[in-house]
C-alpha cells in the first residue's frame, strides 16, 4: 500500500475516533440533564478539549496531504469533504457543551416537567450522527440518504417541545418557570443544530462519493 494511501486512512480513523467522541458527549450532556446529575458535565469538559485538539491536528493533516501529493479527482474529494466533516464534528461538540452549560443553570431549580421528547430528540439525533460517520467511514451514500430523512424527525420533535413550553409560559407569570421553559427550548435547539451538522455530513459523504453536491436539495 502507498504512503498516501496509509496517510488517508489515519485521517479516516481520526474523523470516525472523532465522531465518537462527540456521540459521547451529545449522550453524557442529556443524561446530565435527564438524571439530573451535575457531577457529568466535567466528562463533558474533558472530552471537549480532546475534540478540539483532534480538530487541529485533522485540518493539518489535511493540509499537509493536500500541499504534499496535489490530490485529484476522488482522492481530492475525499479530503476536502473530510475538513468540512472536521468542522461539522468540532460544532457537534461544541453544541453538547451549551447543552451541557444550559443544563447545570437548569438543576439549581426542581424539574419543571417530566422529559420526555428532548430525550426522543436526542435519540434521534444520536442516530444521525452515527450513520452519517458510518456512511463516511465505508463511503456509503445511500446510507447518507437515509440520514437526510430523518432530519424532518427531528424538527417535528422540536415543534412538539416548543409547542409543550409555550403553554407553561403562557399559563404563568413565575420568572423561575419562565426561566426553565426557556432553558429547555434553547437545549431543544441545540439538539435541532446537532441534527443539521449530521445532515451537513451526510451531503458530504454524497459529494464525496457521487462528486455530486446536493446541498438545499435534500437527497440524491
Amino acid at each position: 500500500m502507498r504512503h498516501f494511501d496509509l496517510e488517508m486512512n489515519d485521517l479516516k480513523k481520526k474523523l470516525v475516533d472523532m465522531a465518537s467522541l462527540v456521540q459521547e458527549m451529545i449522550k453524557i450532556s442529556v443524561d446530565e440533564i435527564v438524571k439530573r446529575d451535575e457531577s457529568l458535565s466535567k466528562e463533558v469538559f474533558i472530552r471537549e478539549r480532546e475534540a478540539n485538539l483532534t480538530e487541529i491536528i485533522v485540518d493539518d493533516t489535511c493540509l499537509k496531504l493536500i500541499a504534499l501529493n496535489q490530490p485529484v479527482g476522488a482522492d481530492l474529494r475525499f479530503i476536502t469533504s473530510a475538513m468540512k466533516i472536521n468542522s461539522d464534528l468540532e460544532r457537534m461538540g461544541d453544541e453538547a457543551v451549551n447543552i451541557c452549560e444550559i443544563g447545570l443553570n437548569l438543576l439549581k431549580y426542581p424539574e419543571l416537567k417530566p422529559l420526555i421528547d428532548i430525550p426522543k430528540m436526542a435519540s434521534a439525533v444520536t442516530i444521525m450522527v452515527k450513520d452519517s460517520i458510518e456512511s463516511f467511514n465505508l463511503s456509503d451514500a445511500e446510507l447518507a440518504n437515509t440520514v437526510l430523512t430523518k432530519d424532518d424527525e427531528v424538527d417535528e420533535l422540536k415543534r412538539i417541545v416548543f409547542k409543550d413550553l409555550l403553554q407553561f409560559m403562557t399559563n404563568t407569570s413565575d420568572q423561575t418557570t419562565l426561566s426553565r421553559a426557556v432553558d429547555l427550548m434553547l437545549i431543544a435547539k441545540s439538539l435541532e443544530r446537532l441534527g443539521d451538522h449530521a445532515t451537513n455530513i451526510a451531503e458530504d459523504v454524497i459529494f464525496m462519493v457521487h462528486g455530486k453536491d446536493i446541498r438545499h436539495i435534500k437527497s440524491i
